[in-house]
């Protein structure tokens, strides 16, 4: 069947294209006549006008882009939901995709919401610099990196004190008696990933202590391997670069039989709302997630609508949790 276009309407109701379209869009002053025809002939067709038309007479579409790498990943469930929570209460949709940290998908994605018209665009990206969205900022789309930072890239972001979170919990561990440690960490090419690794260098050369670091992925699966593939003694600790990095190594470490924390402590980052009903309750590094939504979903809108003209970034403070995972040695 084809699509009731805005002609139809107007033959329907015996009336010009222009006062079909001043009845719909309340431009113009109509008779109630008139009005009445064209409603009438709008119920009788089920004709619905384009949003994306009338938004851009406007020079709005009132729509938001998201980009994330992970969906999957509960820390980014509160990041989008402090976002949509703002944005749905100042009349703004957001449309978001997951890249699954792949820069093609990511570019595909991008694509998708440019031809969408999008007012403006929050961004967790793979970490790698995109020279798409490079050349999109460069002709005016308005956007907010959250939990990243890419350098060379001059924008407003909302991140947490990832250096400050890592410090804490390493400080928390040498004062309760652990002297030895491997850091799994998630991808390497992520701003968050690089600033846990120099802060645990930091700290590990600071206190002259035994260490070792990986990189890996920010999943389970990457904990669950690690954990079933150690084969030589145990560290007095294990720090995780989020949840489910140290959810996966609970897991493999239980199945070998591996005491936690008796035989060796266990932290993670992040968390998110699983760590405190995991077996054992897990130490961790709280961050503000649905507070980081939110506040990035703010300076976007002062973006779009021209409250703020320079580049702001916000950086957020991080909370020490300690549960069962962890005990002094």
């Amino acid at each position: 069947m084809a699509k009731v276009s805005i002609k139809d309407v107007a033959r329907k109701a015996g009336v010009s294209i222009s006062t079909v379209s001043r009845v719909l869009t309340s431009s113009a002053p109509v008779s109630e006549e008139l009005k009445k025809k064209v409603e009438e002939a709008v119920q009788e067709l089920g004709y619905s006008p384009s949003m994306l038309a009338r938004s851009l007479r406007h020079g709005r579409t009132k729509t938001i882009g998201f980009i994330l790498p992970d969906i999957s990943n509960p820390f980014f469930v509160q990041i989008v939901r402090g976002a949509e929570d703002y944005l749905w209460e100042h009349g703004y949709t957001l449309i978001f995709g997951s890249s699954d940290q792949n820069r093609k998908k990511e570019d595909t994605i991008l694509n998708t919401l440019l031809s969408k018209h999008i007012d403006g665009l929050l961004f967790t990206g793979t970490g790698e610099s995109n020279p798409k969205l490079l050349r999109s900022i460069q002709h005016g789309l308005n956007v907010v990196f959250l939990d990243r930072l890419i350098k060379d890239v001059n924008v407003s972001y909302v991140v947490v004190d990832n250096f400050k979170g890592i410090t804490m919990l390493v400080d928390y561990l040498v004062d309760t008696g652990h002297r030895n440690f491997i850091f799994i960490n998630g991808d390497k090419n992520t701003f968050s990933a690089k600033q846990r690794h120099d802060a645990f260098i930091s700290k590990m050369r600071e206190y002259g202590l035994q260490h070792e670091h990986h990189y890996a992925s920010f999943s389970y699966d990457a904990g669950y391997e690690f954990g079933k593939n150690i084969t030589k003694s145990l560290p007095d600790a294990i720090l995780c670069g989020n949840d489910l990095i140290a959810f996966g190594l609970l897991d493999a470490l239980e199945e070998k039989g591996v005491r936690i924390p008796d035989d060796v402590s266990v932290t993670g980052y992040d968390d998110i709302p699983f760590s405190k009903y995991y077996k054992p309750a897990l130490t961790t590094v709280h961050q503000p997630t649905y507070e980081m939504g939110k506040t990035a979903a703010e300076i976007l809108l002062k973006l779009i609508n021209g409250e703020m003209t320079t580049i702001e970034g916000i950086v957020l403070e991080p909370e020490l949790v300690v549960r069962e995972s962890t005990r002094r040695k």
